[in-house]
């Protein structure tokens, strides 16, 4: 049964849904001792898995007693904040007389990092530049449980949850056909006109400034942000990589907040970003310093509390790109306890960091809407996740059903297959898969 539940994920092309897309299936095929759902959804504006708790708690539920199996986890765990009120109470009724407890978190950010999560819900610190697995846990998205859920019924991932918010006449979160364009989905929320807008995709910490809102939504696209192209975070956002390091050498005072608020330094990790700033002005000379950047997972807490609005985030990717070209790694160390007395008082409240980024007026509810949205064409990427992208098993010119294979993982390689979100004609295939809808018996005469 346990094979047959990893068989049935990687058929379904389930991969994390949000961050950097994990292939499921390969996360589920080893043992743990306890599965845990991260519902903490702490990017600031985002309002999707809060309300797929709420709304659809009996497949959140059923996708995690799945991931149990697969992995013969003895427990599980739904970690969600507090303030999910609604969520809380819809979980409650759904796990009752089932293996499955709930764990309230606090509204800090940023709690969804998952080695931040496990050492909340297990007490257990998840080793340097390691997965919750080191530690017997396996973590994952409340959406991904959902599509679980569907794939044990046969249905493959075609559709993402996100929400539209910020400048927009209608904030709202909607379920869309993966491929469907950005553009696309703003009108949805009542926006038509992106004169003196900027777009971010993603959340306001880690989310990224669009180039083109003809780009498609993804598997893993969770928010699409609208601010004013004046707004204090849009303009930051811009910056390049040369202008940050140039001001992070010029400003930097050494205060070292931006080590108190990180929230790996918090769990024992030797990160210290402020030491990797200092490192900036010797040409790189202390080798190990620059490698603490590996152990960044890039959360934006350190932006939070510079007081010279600096960006060690954006510097530690850039070493770790810079790193990994070079082939150098982390070296393994002994990691220092949690400081568990002060680690509580240092945590970033979500209010306070909404405040900071000026985003208060953008707080507000986008309540989860059911829309009759078909599109006209879909563009489909062929890697949506960590790993080699798919290889598409369709032909230009064919008619595909919505939900049909159309393209899969190679033999042996770490990816995830791709499944049609509409129904129609392929008419392109580059590093993309293009389906148009049209009439099915003129699309034989073509």
């Amino acid at each position: 049964m346990r094979e047959d539940i990893v068989a049935l994920i990687k058929e379904a092309g389930i991969v994390g849904a949000g961050g950097a897309g994990f292939p499921t299936h390969v996360k589920v095929s080893a043992p743990a001792e306890v599965v845990i759902v991260n519902g903490a959804e702490c990017e600031p504006l985002l309002r999707v898995d809060q309300q797929l708790m709420q709304f659809e708690a009996a497949k959140v539920v059923k996708g995690l007693e799945a991931v149990m199996e697969a992995t013969g986890a003895s427990q599980g765990v739904i970690a969600l904040k507090a303030k999910y009120k609604a969520a809380k109470e819809a979980l409650t009724e759904e796990i009752k007389g089932r293996p499955v407890k709930l764990f309230t978190l606090g509204d800090f950010y940023p709690a969804g990092d998952e080695h931040v999560t496990v050492y909340e819900v297990v007490k257990r610190v998840v080793p340097e530049g390691g997965i919750p697995l080191k530690v017997n846990c396996v973590v994952s998205n409340v959406e991904t449980l959902i599509n679980i859920a569907n794939a044990l019924e046969g249905a493959p991932v075609t559709d993402s949850f996100l929400t539209v918010t910020g400048e927009v006449p209608k904030p709202i979160t909607v379920k869309l056909p993966i491929g469907t364009s950005i553009a696309e989905a703003l009108a949805l929320a009542g926006l038509k006109d992106l004169a003196g807008k900027v777009v971010i995709e993603g959340g306001p910490m880690m989310g990224k400034v669009v180039a083109d809102v003809g780009a498609p939504i993804t598997k893993t696209t969770k928010g699409i942000i609208v601010l004013p192209e004046a707004h204090p975070l849009v303009q930051r956002k811009k910056l390049s990589l040369a202008h940050q390091l140039r001001r992070s050498k010029a400003a930097c005072i050494q205060c070292s907040r931006c080590t108190d608020v990180c929230p790996r330094y918090m769990l024992g990790h030797r990160l210290q970003p402020h030491k990797i700033m200092c490192s900036l002005n010797y040409l790189r000379g202390d080798e190990q310093v620059v490698r603490m950047s590996l152990l960044c997972s890039e959360c934006g807490a350190c932006e939070y509390g510079c007081p010279m609005e600096l960006s060690p985030r954006q510097v530690n990717a850039a070493l770790k790109q810079e790193l990994a070209q070079k082939g150098i790694k982390l070296e393994s160390a002994s990691q220092s306890p949690v400081p568990e007395l002060t680690r509580e008082y240092k945590k970033i409240p979500v209010k306070r960091l909404i405040i900071r980024m000026g985003l208060t007026r953008y707080d507000c509810p986008a309540p989860l809407t059911a829309v009759e949205f078909k599109p006209k064409k879909v563009t489909i990427p062929l890697q949506q996740h960590i790993g080699a992208p798919a290889e598409p098993t369709v032909d230009v010119g064919e008619w595909v059903e919505k939900g049909a294979e159309i393209a899969r993982t190679k033999e042996g390689a770490l990816g995830a297959n791709i499944h049609a979100s509409i129904s129609g004609v392929i008419t392109a295939i580059t590093d993309c898969i293009v389906i148009e809808t049209r009439d099915r018996e003129a699309a034989k005469e073509c």
